[in-house]
């Protein structure tokens, strides 16, 4: 086969009218099209067919590459094989290996990641990261398949986290939707296992309720003789009885001791709607005593090893079980539940108590505009709670 092209008849190549077919030998050619583009295109026949397979551009393909590329074409047809079927069929395989699981879903949570309050967000990229990247984060999203998603999820289950196997099928299946969303997975493999995990016992947090033990725990806290910062936290946990991850991220800039709010913006409350949290005279002292501890930074209950970072969220957790409270008398979260059983049954209208929980309305237009409903009520009950602790700390009853 006697090539005909030259490099310097490619370069002298002009634009015409239509597309010129400049041919070099055994079906490869080079198209000038009419805007001045050089390309190369391979002419054979298959399965009784004539057909065209693109070998690339020039100056970026030189002719001694196209030659080979013609060359290794011919090579697959004398092999029974279509060159252009073989070129689609690459194109697919290398497409997958880029569109691995990990990299959907790191995706998927770059693009979500304003929907979720900050500690949600950290959790569960932290879980991903955890637990399923390291054993299907590197596969294509379009090879796996349901048995090997579930073996992944069992094995969150076998060390006792039913509801974080839960959870995390159930991001997982989002992040399939998302990949089917965006043109690179054919099916959510997740929805197979509906079922497949048995959904957990219902959970209760541990939390005290009698008056007299109450009494108890409060002069616990107030004899706590570990950090200044978490003796702080505890005091403030019943006082405001927010959620744990709210407590241990708030900042001084939330906080004004003169009007004595706490005002929580949306990005990191569990419903994302802003929270109010109005400061009896007992949360303004406690914070008042905490301020030349850690008011220059940004964190009110900042970490024991870098100011620039609020504490752990077991240091509370921890804490009481200092003061000799085990798991299933107290957690952080008992809090909560304490003051909601007591206020309700001090006759504190439901609504009022739970505005001030901040539990989601499902009216996401109407809970936008919420976040002060029942402010002076509110502000009553949070004093009139903080003085019954108080009276309770004192007299047990």
């Amino acid at each position: 086969m006697a090539n005909k092209l030259t490099n310097i008849a490619i370069r002298n190549a002009k634009p015409g009218p239509k597309p010129i077919r400049v041919f070099d030998g055994g079906g490869l050619y080079l198209e000038v099209s009419p805007a001045g583009g050089k390309h190369w295109r391979l002419k054979y026949r298959y399965g009784g067919k004539e057909k065209r397979l693109a070998l690339g551009s020039y100056p970026t393909i030189t002719l001694a590459e196209a030659r080979e590329g013609s060359e290794a074409a011919r090579k697959l047809l004398s092999s029974g094989v279509d060159p252009s079927a073989a070129k689609r069929e690459a194109k697919v395989v290398q497409k997958a290996s880029i569109d691995t699981f990990e990299l959907i879903a790191e995706e998927w949570f770059a693009k979500y990641r304003h929907t979720w309050a900050d500690n949600t967000a950290e959790t569960v990229i932290s879980r991903l990261r955890k637990d399923i990247f390291p054993y299907i984060g590197a596969r294509p999203i379009c090879e796996i398949t349901p048995p090997e998603l579930l073996t992944v999820i069992r094995r969150i289950e076998a060390r006792g986290a039913v509801e974080t196997a839960r959870r995390d099928l159930q991001k997982c299946g989002q992040i399939f939707r998302y990949g089917i969303a965006t043109g690179r997975a054919e099916r959510d493999v997740a929805a197979d296992l509906q079922g497949a995990i048995a959904p957990p016992k219902k959970r209760h947090f541990a939390s005290i309720h009698e008056p007299k033990e109450i009494g108890e725990l409060l002069r616990a806290i107030a004899g706590y003789q570990g950090s200044a910062v978490t003796r702080c936290a505890l005091i403030l946990a019943p006082l405001t009885f927010v959620r744990p991850g709210e407590l241990r991220h708030a900042e001084w800039t939330e906080i004004d001791l003169e009007t004595a709010e706490w005002r929580i913006p949306a990005a990191r409350m569990k419903m994302r709607e802003k929270h109010i949290v109005p400061l009896s005279r007992q949360a303004v002292a406690a914070l008042q005593d905490l301020h030349p501890l850690t008011g220059t930074g940004r964190y009110v209950f900042s970490g024991e090893r870098s100011r620039t970072r609020p504490m752990s969220e077991n240091t509370v957790l921890a804490a009481l079980r200092r003061l000799g409270y085990e798991k299933g008398e107290m957690t952080g979260h008992g809090f909560r539940s304490m003051a909601s059983t007591i206020l309700h049954e001090q006759g504190w209208m439901s609504d009022v108590i739970e505005r001030q929980l901040a539990h989601g309305d499902r009216n996401k237009i109407r809970a936008s505009y919420n976040f002060a409903q029942h402010l002076p009520e509110r502000r009553r009950m949070m004093q009139a709670w903080a003085d019954y602790l108080d009276t309770l700390r004192k007299t047990g009853n």
